[in-house]
């Protein structure tokens, strides 16, 4: 393996507690469209992007047409408005980026928001000035865990895969990265368990233990 030269993070559930405002918008905008699933069912598809989160829990529905449209467009303005004024970033998020930075690691994001929420939850986790490419859904054909979003993310970096560990928390980052021959590192404090990340590389807390680890993990 090539010496490790890049980081590329997923933002909502791994640098910034969001994964549960996401739930919460989605059902709101869901249950204006009169469609009513269950907490659970939405929570384990937060980390997709519309695209593939809609269809797969009501069957038929686009968030480019008809009601799935209403809904995605309705689940935006909701999660801004009401959700997004009460999110954080996780302990020793920003301290975590500055140190990769300072170790000349190119830093960049892979995301399945929209570009305006991801600018958004960048400057709540201090990283709008240190993660030099971003990459959202508007820039990729399909969200997690097809691997669009992140092979744009690679492009942008000018790096191949075994150059790049993918920081993530959902099982659609280690997929999407695994597609491209990416190791992925994930973090628990999205929600997930253990054996939903058993094909990441390595499951971690979150941004304070990866900071902590960062000289074994010989990326310091």
């Amino acid at each position: 393996m090539k010496k490790i030269q890049g980081i590329i993070f997923d933002v909502d559930g791994t640098l910034v507690d969001s994964n549960h405002q996401h739930t919460q918008a989605w059902l709101e905008a869901l249950a204006e469209q009169g469609q009513t699933p269950a907490y659970s069912e939405v929570r384990e598809k937060i980390g997709m992007g519309g695209d593939k989160l809609l269809p797969e829990l009501i069957p038929g529905w686009s968030d480019s047409e008809g009601p799935g449209k209403k809904a995605s467009q309705r689940r935006g303005e909701i999660f801004s408005e009401r959700f997004l004024p009460e999110i954080k970033a996780f302990p020793d998020t920003q301290k975590l980026l500055f140190a990769l930075k300072a170790a000349g690691l190119k830093l960049s994001v892979a995301s399945s928001a929209k570009k305006d929420e991801l600018d958004s939850l960048l400057r709540i986790c201090g990283g709008s000035d240190v993660l030099e490419h971003q990459t959202c859904s508007e820039d990729a054909s399909g969200s997690k865990p097809d691997p669009d979003i992140v092979e744009v993310a690679l492009q942008r970096m000018g790096l191949e895969p075994d150059q790049v560990w993918m920081i993530g928390d959902t099982p659609y980052d280690v997929e999407a990265a695994r597609k491209l021959g990416v190791e992925c590192i994930a973090f628990r404090c999205g929600g997930w368990s253990d054996d939903g990340l058993r094909e990441a590389r390595q499951v971690l807390d979150g941004p304070a233990e990866l900071l902590r680890r960062l000289p074994e993990l010989g990326l310091v």
